[in-house]
Order: structure tokens, then C-alpha cells, then sequence
């Protein structure tokens, strides 16, 4: 299922699925379904018995997507977590910044904490940071769990996820390169805003993109700690006015969500759902890593286009 939240004609905020052309409201079609995204996940086993038993998954679609606002598909995550997923990226976007990639990195997958109130959906208008003269996005796609855990190990983090979105991570570079002279990682420059959609794909649903890579394959990445089928083959594209910036997939991660999940629940740690987890951006899926070669930084009036395979696009202005 691709899950959404929105708001309908009446200026009512729903959630529901996407079938066909429109949406489906959820607590209309069945009175025992909740009407908020993260009461849904908190208890999705139960909700997905009764639209299978009672074959909710047929139903017609209640509205048009031009009759609805799709809205950030999980407005209020209990947290976010960004990690560096990608080792295209490190080494473009270290190159930039002057310095090598740390030892560290190639060793465990390396997160931050990113705003969690700061999120924004499909065609909201994001601000421009206040004297921000080097504004950029990240194309990336994110986790959202579903089941309560610590102390996770890999082979089992698979349990924890309830499904995927495209996630931009803005970021305002002038004022990220001058604070990481402070060795604590990015500040204000990724205060601002987390944009997630245009739906939530169900985990299920994205089990048909799932493939294996081996090193043969990939001799540029020896040392990548590859587990069998942990990755999904989905193409990812980043464009701003329609000009294609950026064209990865995402089985090129080196570090996967499950051993992402395992990093972040170590050490008694406990993940809960409705909790985020950033891919990282792709390799060349921002800016920075070209030096803004390809494209001058983002400003004000700005169309930005985030599309992944089987997921959608997420498309916003800067304002």
C-alpha cells in the first residue's frame, strides 16, 4: 500500500491510501481505523488484519488526487536520523568540504539527529534560510519503523520496518561549513527543514525492488560489508525547473538500513515507531559534490523534484 496523509475539501486532515487515481479516506471507508498516520503505525498489525479481512483494499477511492493536498505522509515522527549512507557521497562531498573521509566511517554507519519539527510534504514551499547564500538539497530515501526495539542485531532489523518515502534533506551550506569548523557535526545548517513523500510504500509492497549485489560487481567498493539481499534496485533522480541534476539507485548504499538500525539501538537504545531513519544522500544526489559545477546553489523560486522508484516524487519551492 501507498500510505498518504492529506487534507480533503474541506479542509479536514485524513489519511488513507492511494488506489488508482484518488485516495482512499481510511476512517470513512472503516469507523475502526484511526485518522492520524502515527496511531495507524503504532498499531499497524491489527489496522492491516482489518482492511485484509474485510477486503478495505477494494474499495473505491472516496477523492481524486486534484481533489486533495497531500501532506507530509508522517507529520509527527518521534525522531529523525540522518546517516552517510552512501560512499560516493563521502568522498565527493569530503573533497568539497577539504578533508579526507575518516577512518571511522568505513567502521560503523554514521548518524546525526536532525529536526523532527521541521517537517515538510509534497508541494509545501520551503524557506530559505535567512542570509543563506549556498542552499542545497540531498536526495535520499528514508525508513519509517513500525515495531519497538533495542539492541537489535541486523539479521533481525528487517521486523522493525513498516516502510519507505523520499526524503529531501535541505541543507544550507554557507552556514554548515563554517560550524563544522566545530568538530560536532552539522547544526543550523540542517535546522531548518525535512521534506518526506509524496506516501509511505509499505514494506511489503517494496519487497519487489529487493536485490543482491557482490563485490565482483562492484570492485570500486572491496571493503563494503555486503549482506545478501539487503538492498533495494530503485532508481532515484533529483531535478530543479525540470533540469535533471542527479541520477542514482539506491543499491549502491554501503550501509544498509538494517545496519543502521542495529548502530542506532545499540548500547540499550530503544527505537520506536514512527521513528526515521535517513539513507543518506545518494552519490552526486547533491550540489556540494559538484562544488555547484552543475547547478548554482537553490534560491527563491526554485522548483525542486525528488523522484524514487515505486515511491513517487516529492516536488517543493523555495521561497
Amino acid at each position: 500500500m501507498k500510505l498518504v496523509t492529506f487534507k480533503n475539501k474541506n479542509e479536514e486532515t485524513r489519511i488513507g491510501w492511494l488506489k488508482d487515481d484518488g485516495v482512499v479516506d481510511m476512517q470513512a471507508t472503516d469507523s475502526r481505523l484511526p485518522n492520524d498516520m502515527l496511531s495507524f503505525i503504532d498499531e499497524h498489525e491489527v489496522y492491516f488484519k482489518i482492511i485484509k479481512d474485510n477486503n478495505l483494499e477494494d474499495t473505491p477511492p472516496q477523492y481524486q488526487l486534484s481533489e486533495v493536498q497531500l501532506l507530509a505522509p508522517l507529520p509527527n515522527p518521534r525522531s529523525v536520523r540522518d546517516y552517510i549512507g552512501f560512499e560516493q557521497h563521502m568522498l565527493n562531498a569530503s573533497k568539497s568540504f577539504g578533508h579526507s573521509v575518516g577512518e571511522a566511517w568505513y567502521e560503523m554507519p554514521i548518524f546525526y539527529f536532525t529536526n523532527h519539527h521541521a517537517i515538510y510534504g509534497p508541494n509545501d514551499d520551503i524557506k530559505r534560510p535567512e542570509k543563506e547564500i549556498r542552499m542545497d538539497l540531498e536526495l535520499e530515501i528514508a525508513v519509517v519503523l513500525g515495531k519497538k526495539g533495542k539492541d537489535i542485531k541486523a539479521e533481525n532489523a528487517d521486523d522493525h520496518i513498516f516502510g519507505y518515502t523520499v526524503f529531501n534533506d535541505w541543507t544550507a551550506r554557507f552556514i554548515q561549513k563554517k560550524e563544522m569548523t566545530v568538530p560536532l557535526g552539522p547544526h543550523k545548517g540542517k535546522d531548518f527543514a525535512n521534506a518526506f513523500g509524496p506516501c509511505i510504500v509499505t514494506k511489503d509492497e517494496f519487497e519487489q525492488y529487493r536485490c543482491s549485489i557482490s563485490r565482483a560487481s562492484h570492485p570500486e567498493h572491496l571493503a563494503m560489508p555486503l549482506t545478501t539481499g539487503d538492498r533495494f534496485d530503485v532508481k532515484m533522480t533529483a531535478k530543479i525547473n525540470d533540469a535533471l541534476i542527479c541520477e542514482g539507485n539506491y543499491k549502491t548504499v554501503y550501509w544498509t538500513f538494517p545496519q543502521m538500525i542495529e548502530r542506532a539501538s545499540e548500547n540499550n537504545v530503544t527505537l520506536m515507531p514512527g521513528d526515521i531513519l535517513g539513507s543518506g544522500t545518494v552519490g552526486w544526489g547533491c550540489l556540494v559534490e559538484n562544488n555547484f559545477s552543475v547547478h548554482r546553489p537553490i534560491e527563491p523560486g526554485d522548483v525542486v523534484e525528488l523522484e524514487i522508484e515505486g515511491i513517487g516524487v516529492l516536488r517543493n519551492k523555495v521561497i
